[in-house]
Order: C-alpha cells, then structure tokens, then sequence
C-alpha cells in the first residue's frame, strides 16, 4: 500500500522520513537478509531478537502499547505509515507473543507488580513468551483443555501437556491456560499462568514442519511448581483472559494489507525475472497475467480495508470485531498469492535447498537466488490455514461477535 496516496500533513511527512531514515540505518546486511528470508512469520530467533532491542533503544519496541506502558502516542495515519515502511523494508520478524498478546492481558489483568516486573522485559528483548494453549486434545475446542493445576501451598503443581507451542525452544517464559477445576461449563474452572520455560519439570520436544524446520513444539510438564503469584487474573476464571488475548491474536491481520502488498511486489518481482518459455517475461504470459489480475484486485481490496480498520482503531484497545472478518478473507488471498509465487519460479521450485536459506548459509544455491525462497515460504504458509484457529473458527466467530447468532 502506498502511503502517498492518502493526505499527509507536514508532521506525517517529516514522520514518514524519520522512520525511513531509521530502517536505513539500522538494518545492516545480515538483518535485512533474515528478514527477507523469513518463511511465515519469525525469522531466525538471533536476528529478530537483535532487532527487538534496536527497537526498543530508540522507543519504538511496542509502539502500540499505551503510552505509560512504553508505547508512542501514534496518530491512526501514523501507524499506517509504520507498518507501510516496515513492509517495505522488510525488517527480522520477531517472535511477539508476548509483545502483541500476552503483554496486553499483562495491562489489563495483572498486579502492579506484575506489570512492573513483565512489561519492561519484553520491550527490551530480554522475555520472549510462547503460547502455551493447544493440547492434543484440545485444539480448536480450547475450552476443552485438560492441562492439570493443584494448589500444594503457595505453588500451583502443573501436570499435561501443550502442543503446536511455537518456538517454545527459544522461550524463557510460557503463558498457560489451566484447568484448576471442573465445572459445569467447560470454560470455567480455567486459569491463566505465567511460566518460566527453565522450571524443573518442563521438557519441550520439537515438532518439524514439513519444510524440515523446527517451529512448532510439544511441551511437557511433570510435577512443575509454579508460584501462586504468577496467576494472572482470577482463579478459575482465565477463559476472560483467553477471550481478551484472542481478540489481539484473531485480529492480528490489521495491517495484513500490507503485508499482501509485499508479497505482490515480490510476485511481480518473480514474474519479470523469469521466462514464459517463449522469449518473453513470464509475466507478460497471458494466462499468468489474468491470475497476477486477479489476485492484484484482491490485494488493492486489503489495502482498502486495512486503512479504514486502522483508522477506526483504538490505541491500545483490541482490533475491532471486523477485522477478524478481514482476517479470514486476508489468510485466502495470502495463500492464492504463495501459489503463484511456486508457480512462478517453475522447475526451480524442485530442489529443497533449506540448508541454503539462513542468514549464513552453509550450502550453494541451485539455480538463482531469487528462487531460493518461494517453495519453503509455501510449505511455511500452509500453517497459516489453521494458525490461530482455523478458518471455521474464525467465522463461528463472525457470526457471534457480528451477526449476534
């Protein structure tokens, strides 16, 4: 999306200019390549925890944060600028669960000192957080959660499982969802804990993807003490923090117009480089055109959307319930958009060159760099299709928050 094409004032300008300047420089060649070799949405864990604390030193470590908390006082035309420079310029992802969702149930659920403790940790890059609320046996039916805490003292004693806990292997803390009780209704009884990933009793196991990269984990805990002050909330009553977080986590794609934006760029990008066989640039192909057409209306339809969501966005409050809407619609036009992307590169997409694609890579690239990445990234985005919930989920969701069913 280009920001150019809204008005901008004087100070939007001059704001513009500062973050550009910002990202030229502070992304040096390692950052910039680990963010453009991201293949869903963390890039490797050393270079976005590096960018964390760059980002922090200058203020801007969660911008969205409300202002006492350490975020800035953005204007919505602002942060509209921010996530159109970011995408840009393609920075690390970070691993931000606990910057986007735990961070925020840490401010409206937690004791002074909990906040005093937490907050600053994560906006200085010295806490990251996984989510630790899929279980086996409950995935989509969270409230269906089995993972087992006794009080024994002043220490909750945990006993279960969690699984899809992505990159718990990086993680020195883990916020829990856990069953403390058995009630009539299955969302109650549920409480929601800080933990700290190093205590006796946890051990993570990695889950590979099938693009052979370890993202996802299951974690055990056997026997694990947690302090009773690590309880965020209310005893028995976590499923209000749960609902609180998910409207963060569910309305994550805000800005995705941004982000469909990108990846058209980088399909344009593909379609000029490579051949349609005949002579001429594969984008000029006329079957490949009408597609690249048709998913560019999508796109220029996210970016509609995602101005007026942004806009009309609170600081500090949850995404409103229509982004959740956009969500659903931003996640379909995503994949069709890493589709083409294989499509494009043709017979390169065959090769699995994963050894090739760290910041430092370890094995030579078969066939042109810009090759490298689309296969990977599709096999990555794959999870993108149940990520926080499947697309049925999302719409059940839909149909309470908006329609009132």
């Amino acid at each position: 999306m280009n920001v150019n094409e809204m008005e901008l004032t004087d100070s939007d300008r001059a704001f513009q200019r500062e973050v550009r300047e910002f990202y030229a420089e502070n992304l040096n060649a390692d950052l910039r390549r680990a963010g453009r070799l991201t293949t869903r949405v963390i890039s490797e864990f050393e270079y976005g925890r590096q960018w964390q604390r760059i980002l922090h030193a200058k203020g801007w470590g969660a911008p969205y944060w409300p202002v006492e908390f350490g975020g800035q006082d953005w204007s919505a035309t602002q942060r509209l600028i921010w996530e159109a420079e970011m995408a840009h310029a393609c920075p690390p992802g970070i691993m931000s669960m606990g910057r986007d969702y735990c961070g925020p149930c840490i401010m409206a659920f937690g004791t002074e000192e909990q906040k005093r403790y937490f907050l600053p940790r994560i906006l200085a890059g010295d806490d990251w957080w996984a989510q630790g609320y899929s279980e086996p046996n409950a995935g989509s039916d969270l409230a269906s959660l089995q993972l087992k805490a006794e009080v024994d003292g002043s220490d909750y004693v945990l006993n279960g499982s969690k699984i899809w806990t992505t990159f718990a292997q990086h993680a020195n803390r883990i916020f829990c969802l856990v069953r403390t009780a058995t009630m009539p209704a299955k969302q109650q009884g549920i409480t929601f804990l800080l933990v700290d990933a190093d205590t006796p009793g946890i051990q993570i196991r990695p889950i590979m993807t099938m693009s052979g990269e370890h993202e996802f984990n299951q974690v055990f805990f056997t026997d694990v003490r947690v302090p009773l002050t690590r309880r965020l909330g209310v005893e028995n009553e976590g499923w209000n923090v749960a609902r609180h977080l998910l409207q963060f986590e569910h309305g994550a794609a805000l800005y995705g117009g941004f982000e469909v934006a990108r990846r058209l760029s980088w399909l344009k990008e593909l379609a000029t480089l490579e051949s349609d066989g005949l002579g001429g640039r594969l984008l000029d192909d006329p079957d490949f055109s009408r597609s690249f057409a048709e998913v560019a209306a999508d796109c220029q339809a996210a970016q509609t959307i995602t101005r007026q969501l942004a806009r009309a966005a609170q600081k500090g409050d949850p995404p409103s319930p229509w982004a959740e809407l956009y969500n659903i619609r931003q996640r379909e036009i995503g994949q069709r958009l890493t589709e083409l992307l294989v499509e494009a590169i043709g017979y390169y997409g065959a090769p699995f060159q994963k050894s090739a694609l760290a910041v430092k890579p370890c094995d030579q690239v078969i066939g042109p760099e810009h090759a490298l990445l689309p296969t990977i990234f599709y096999f990555n985005q794959r999870a993108a299709t149940i990520a926080g919930g499947t697309a049925e989920i999302h719409r059940n969701n839909v149909a309470k928050r908006l329609l009132g069913l």
